[in-house]
């Protein structure tokens, strides 16, 4: 957060207007919030409203002076078709009419309607995610799609009328909206374009285990107990219904009869003939991408992906990314890995291939765009050997002609077309560049910088940019990319303590390579301004590098990564002496947590003082879809799991550890950080432990500040960064 409030501008959440092409955004510049609206085809920026007379009429209307503070909310609602501006003001909504600036009060927002009036600002490379609400307005508008009591609720917009869809619903066989695992990054539109049926999801979970919740702090402590799949156990049963809203009749879809496999689906197609499902089974060996009728509920499938190891994309939330619909011409686009790179592939309706539109040893990350009647795809990828994680915007026809790269300068680059295809934006960074977003044309041509980033915050306090390396595994043969925060005030002719920040898991890219913004991020600079070098490096088995280099964690997890980071620290210090081997940190969470502990127990030599967040312990006590795809079944792998748990080289701690965990962890649960306790206490090794009552998988904004304080009065205490140059 403190690192947010340094950064001014620099991204924009794009609100698109009537013609496809314009739209209104709103940033913060300087202390206030400013809405702008910008025309592409004129070439035009300009304000949305007089923010002046927008103060003056809402400040009338509740009493209170608003004057020079920009906006009065950061979060606004315009609707072009009436010109009204509506706006969250001390809880109320109060409604603007420009032509007038006549402000009243509107009726009271529910959280979906709120969070279709708020922008959420996305900078370069950062995750997107599906907003916190419980509901899913139809595409008129008129109802919302819901979930309560294990059941499915439509709820009436105009007088609040419920009608509930499904009514046998229990707490092991529930129908449910919103699926677990959210299928890329936009989410399910459960409901067909013309509004008359929605998809819902039908889950039997009597044979799986349950986890229990203990909530502490009411006034009679409870249990709940949650469905929780570990690793070999007993999965959940699902279905994917269509439910037609007026006559309620149910039709199930045609999924296979395969028990165990995970289902997905975006929602039905564009022109509402059919739903796109995905199923995968149990250890993403195999992926099949279906049509199914909704009116007779069966299935065809169009394009199976299949691999020797796991289907990379949908071994984690993103696999969305796989198919591209091109619904005007009856066609899709595939990314598939199947020669050891994402490239894109084209087939036509029937699931039959008719070109590779891509190719070369680098991988294709996400499709962007399609101009269908122009021919043009747009996507983005990393092209470049000698920077590997760049991200750059290409182009390719869908005569698999005309290949282009759209940008060039270092970093990360992202694109968004406007729904009208005529132009995109094009937000971009480098680890030493702050972001900018540009708006383009469709064929390339920079028509203006939107909205660029003030750091003069960052520099007044002496802002430096980490400093990028390269350094080989501990094969002595791969290339690892990585940085390295360094205080502000970096004396070289001192000696600092090191912190490694590892995640180490292979569903995403750790090291920053874009303008350093990410949370993660924001604790590294945080942690290194106390006094520290904090180093974070990719090791082998993570993704983004091509197939054979994710590859490297295959029934092999716990075997590279700390061995690689333990080679990044040697090579790191034999050339640069201001690093203090000798006082040595790892932190994570998560997956993270689960190689902070690894380091500890892993490599004492290395690793001094360690805190773990949310760790996993044991992959046998973990989430059965975070670790199937990657180690096979337990039963099946038993050396190789045996090998992976911490549990069992507890003996080896010999520094100070902490371990941090919340009692309503529903990703790692709270049993492994008491499984490692106990290992512990059985080698006869102190520990440290902090436990957050009701905290889930993550601090979360009530209990951040507290997380943070400790992890780093914890490395301050033990590892005693130096107060002044000498000492």
């Amino acid at each position: 957060r403190g690192l947010a409030s340094m950064i001014r501008g620099g991204a924009v959440a794009p609100r698109w207007l009537g013609d496809g092409s314009s739209f209104w955004y709103t940033e913060q510049a300087g202390d206030s919030v400013a809405a702008w609206r910008v025309d592409p085809a004129t070439n035009t920026r300009v304000p949305l409203l007089d923010t002046g007379r927008l103060r003056q009429a809402i400040g009338a209307l509740v009493g209170r002076d608003f004057t020079g503070r920009g906006l009065p909310a950061a979060g606004i609602g315009y609707r072009e078709d009436d010109q009204t501006v509506r706006l969250q003001v001390d809880g109320d909504e109060i409604v603007v009419d420009l032509a007038t600036y006549q402000a009243r009060r509107g009726p009271t927002m529910n959280r979906v309607e709120r969070d279709r009036i708020t922008p959420r600002l996305v900078r370069p490379g950062f995750p997107q995610t599906i907003p916190d609400f419980y509901e899913l307005p139809s595409p008129d508008g008129r109802w919302f799609l819901g979930e309560r009591d294990r059941n499915v609720w439509l709820r009436s917009r105009a007088d609040g009328r419920e009608q509930a869809l499904t009514t046998d619903g229990t707490s092991d066989q529930e129908w449910y909206v919103f699926p677990s695992f959210p299928l890329g990054t936009a989410g399910v539109n459960n409901w067909s374009p013309d509004g008359t049926k929605v998809l819902v999801f039908r889950s039997d979970s009597r044979a799986v285990g349950r986890i229990p919740l203990v909530h502490w702090l009411k006034a009679v402590e409870e249990v709940e107990y949650q469905p929780f799949v570990k690793s070999g156990g007993a999965m959940a049963q699902n279905e994917i219904w269509v439910v037609d809203v007026r006559s309620g009749r149910r039709v199930k879809l045609d999924t296979g009869t395969e028990p165990d496999r995970y289902l997905e689906t975006w929602g039905f197609t564009p022109d509402g003939s059919e739903v796109i499902v995905f199923r995968i089974d149990r250890l993403f060996h195999r992926m099949d991408f279906l049509l199914a009728d909704p009116v007779t509920g069966k299935s065809r499938v169009l394009l199976t992906e299949t691999q020797r190891t796991f289907v990379k994309g949908i071994a984690y939330p993103g696999w969305g990314d796989l198919v591209t619909l091109l619904p005007k011409t009856k066609r899709f686009i595939a990314l598939s890995e199947r020669d050891g790179w994402d490239h894109l592939y084209l087939y036509d309706w029937q699931g039959q291939l008719i070109r590779r539109l891509t190719a070369g040893k680098w991988p294709a990350l996400n499709v962007a765009a399609v101009d269908e009647e122009g021919g043009w795809v747009y996507f983005t990828g990393h092209d470049d050997p000698r920077r590997p994680y760049d991200t750059h915007v290409y182009r390719v026809g869908l005569d698999g002609q005309g290949f282009k790269r759209l940008t060039e300068a270092t970093g990360r680059h992202f694109v968004q077309f406007a729904p009208s295809g005529k132009s995109y934006l094009h937000p971009h960074s480098a680890i030493d560049r702050p972001p900018a977003v540009e708006l383009h044309a469709a064929d390339g041509r920079l028509l203006q910088t939107v909205s660029k980033a003030d750091i003069s915050r960052l520099n007044a306090l002496g802002w430096k940019a980490p400093e990028p390396f390269r350094v080989k595994a501990a094969d002595d043969t791969t290339d690892l990319e990585g940085v390295i925060f360094k205080p502000f005030d970096f004396d070289s002719g001192r000696k600092y303590p090191v912190l490694v920040h590892l995640y180490g898991g292979p569903q995403l890219v750790m090291t920053p390579h874009g303008f350093p913004a990410t949370p993660d991020d924001a604790r590294s600079i945080a942690l290194a301004q106390l006094g520290f070098v904090v180093v974070t490096v990719d090791p082998r088995g993570t993704t983004e590098r091509g197939k054979a280099f994710q590859d490297w964690v295959y029934k092999n997890w716990g075997r590279y990564v700390i061995p690689d980071h333990v080679a990044t620290l040697k090579q790191l210090g034999a050339t640069r002496p201001f690093m203090d081997l000798t006082r040595v940190g790892v932190f994570g969470i998560s997956w993270g947590g689960y190689h902070a502990l690894r380091a500890m127990v892993q490599a004492p030599e290395a690793f001094h003082v360690g805190v773990a967040a949310a760790p996993v312990a044991d992959l046998d006590d973990h989430m059965a879809r975070a670790i199937e795809p990657y180690m096979g079944l337990p039963a099946e792998n038993r050396e190789a799991y045996d090998y992976a748990s911490n549990l069992l080289l507890a003996n080896r701690l010999g520094g100070r550890l902490l371990m941090i965990h919340g009692t309503s962890d529903v990703n790692a649960s709270f049993s492994a950080t008491m499984k490692m306790a106990n290992a512990l206490i059985e080698a006869g090794k102190p520990y440290d432990l902090l436990v957050i009552p009701e905290m889930n998988h993550g601090p979360g904004p009530t209990r951040s500040d507290y997380f943070e304080t400790a992890l780093k009065r914890y490395f301050v205490e033990h590892l005693r960064p130096d107060p002044e140059p000498g000492r």
